[in-house]
């Protein structure tokens, strides 16, 4: 099969570009489909063993983005998810490794019922198609989507941002190489050829070929996305979440959990950025929290009751009740009771991740049922909202919507089903 060009001509459209590079999306979608999970999980682990080899060459695109972005002078904690060392070079291999040893997701009977004219049904898992991936600043969500996609037997079509193309496109290589080796469709992951928005237009357009768009960055970003795209979206949206700490909380455990929510990496989308105290807590308590966050360098904003328990909080806004800092600063509020600290959380958290801190059984499972989030956690740090740790490989994204994908969005999220109707010359009266 022909690829897929890498670069455009300066005389096609970006209509023109995206039609072409979705038209053999489609084709190398029907041949991925055929491929054995035993075909597919060898393909998986030389893609490891070749982005372990090119490491040096990854390091050294990354190099050229980070300076760019520094130049820019984005945060720090956007610089963070862009940079890339050997550390992160081993987990990304690591995570291919993981997801090549998942089980295989397509061809699952999820169910059979046998109708009483002797008709046999089965619902069978089967792979969505094409996917359309549209994301910001972190290169390794190259690796993540065409290693999940692979795995699921879908094609997949990468837009990264500009602030990461030569990352990114290091990495694409990588994948390249491991199709062409084990002789898979080269157009099954397909890297758009430059960062023009004007593809990002086109590709919310291209329903005929794209059977879903992911979004993966900022709000301006998922916002674009929803509100253009023609096809369904798995919408990954802010993770503005929040940490409710009980009456019943223990300190120690509060103290570890908030600093490793916080402050492990400020920049990650399960990262928290409010945090809720009962008031029934000591004031000491409270302030030997506030007083941690402050002595490492983390900016607390808060309401008239926080800021009188400790002086270096400032005064909280409307709007900080609602924002992803992604950096070193949170948000502090005192509540009254329990059903106060989950409407807050429910009329201003994004719905994707939100813990609570309690050893009172009642307390917990009322918080665990009344969140409307798409992860509720329970005396553990919000920051092990990841795929990964779910035990999926990668993931995709943080579904936040409530439809099909919801939470991280591993391989099993990205199949779809048929029914399967077996008969025995049956005729409908």
């Amino acid at each position: 099969m022909q690829g897929a060009p890498k670069t455009a001509d300066n005389n096609d459209s970006a209509q023109d570009i995206v039609r072409s590079i979705g038209l053999c999306a489609k084709s190398a979608a029907a041949d991925l489909s055929q491929k054995t999970d035993e075909e597919t999980n060898k393909a998986l682990n030389q893609l490891a063993d070749i982005i372990l080899e090119q490491s040096d060459a990854i390091l050294a695109a990354n190099k050229i983005d980070v300076a760019a972005a520094e130049e820019k002078q984005i945060t720090a904690a956007m610089i963070d998810r862009l940079t890339l060392n050997d550390e992160r070079i081993q987990a990304i291999a690591q995570s291919v490794r993981d997801i090549a040893a998942l089980d295989n997701p397509v061809g699952l009977v999820l169910e059979t019922t046998e109708r009483p004219n002797g008709l046999v049904i089965e619902k069978i898992s089967v792979p969505i198609g094409v996917l359309g991936m549209i994301y910001e600043s972190r290169p390794n969500v190259t690796i993540d989507a065409a290693a999940l996609c692979l795995k699921s037997r879908n094609a997949v079509l990468l837009r990264g941002g500009s602030e990461s193309f030569h990352s990114s496109q290091a990495l694409f290589d990588c994948v390249q190489k491991a199709l062409k080796a084990n002789n898979f469709p080269i157009d099954a992951v397909t890297m758009m050829p430059s960062t023009d928005r004007a593809l990002v237009g086109e590709m919310l357009k291209a329903h005929d070929y794209i059977d879903v768009i992911i979004p993966r960055g900022g709000k301006g970003l998922t916002g674009r996305v929803m509100s253009e795209a023609t096809m369904p979206v798995f919408a990954h949206l802010d993770g503005n979440c929040h940490i409710y700490i009980h009456a019943s909380a223990d300190k120690d455990m509060a103290l570890d959990i908030i600093k490793n929510a916080k402050l492990r990496r400020t920049g990650i989308c399960g990262s928290a950025e409010s945090l809720l105290f009962d008031q029934a807590l000591p004031k000491e308590f409270i302030h030997d929290v506030l007083d941690m966050l402050c002595n490492e360098n983390c900016e607390i904003v808060g309401d008239e009751t926080i800021q009188s328990i400790h002086d270096k909080v400032q005064t909280a806004t409307e709007e900080d009740w609602r924002t992803e800092y992604l950096d070193k600063k949170i948000s502090a509020k005192m509540v009254a009771t329990i059903d106060e600290a989950i409407t807050h959380i429910n009329t201003y958290g994004s719905h994707h991740t939100d813990a609570i801190i309690s050893n009172d059984d009642t307390a917990t499972q009322e918080f665990i049922k009344r969140v409307d989030s798409a992860i509720v956690m329970h005396n553990t740090s919000t920051q092990f909202a990841d795929g990964g740790e779910f035990g999926m490989g990668a993931e995709i994204g943080i579904g936040t919507g409530k439809l099909h994908a919801r939470g991280p969005v591993g391989i099993r999220q990205l199949t779809t089903f048929k029914y399967i109707v077996k008969g025995n010359g049956h005729t409908r009266p």
